[in-house]
């Protein structure tokens, strides 16, 4: 039997934007009997212009904030017994490129993703959001946000 795993992305520098996101993928892995993974993506300074100006320690301090931030979230919004099974990813580099790269890697059968702040050219979906839906090899589950 193989086991089901749904990867919900949160954004550690927005958490209350993604409570809901969290939540309905607990519950979706609880119905399921699935693995529930979370993934939050840190960026990755060090390649860019701007990457000259972070001291080396910065990416390191920087994922390190990101795995408690995460932690801490979890267990506030599905509690501290069922964030023992939940396996966190904290990944570096462009959100939607590893989202997609973690769930690849993890075999994973459903995102769970916002819809974070749309723009125009993006009209019903974020741009992170829009380009997991676009490029996933498994479903996507779009939890709208409000406004």
């Amino acid at each position: 039997m193989t086991t089901t795993s749904i990867l919900a992305a949160i954004d550690v520098s927005q958490p209350e934007v993604d409570r809901e996101v969290l939540r309905v993928a607990e519950r979706l892995a609880r119905l399921d009997g699935a693995r529930l993974d979370v993934i939050t993506v840190v960026p990755d300074f060090g390649m860019s212009v701007v990457g000259q100006y972070f001291d080396k320690d910065f990416h390191d301090r920087a994922v390190a904030k990101a795995r408690k931030i995460l932690n801490d979230f979890v267990i506030e919004v599905i509690g501290a017994e069922a964030n023992t099974a939940v396996r966190h990813i904290i990944a570096t580099g462009k959100a939607y490129e590893e989202i997609l790269h973690a769930a690849h890697e993890a075999g994973t059968d459903l995102i769970v993703i916002g819809s974070h702040k749309p723009d125009l050219r993006d009209y019903l979906l974020g741009p992170n959001a829009a380009r997991v839906v676009r490029h996933s090899d498994c479903s996507v589950y779009v939890v709208r946000q409000p406004g």
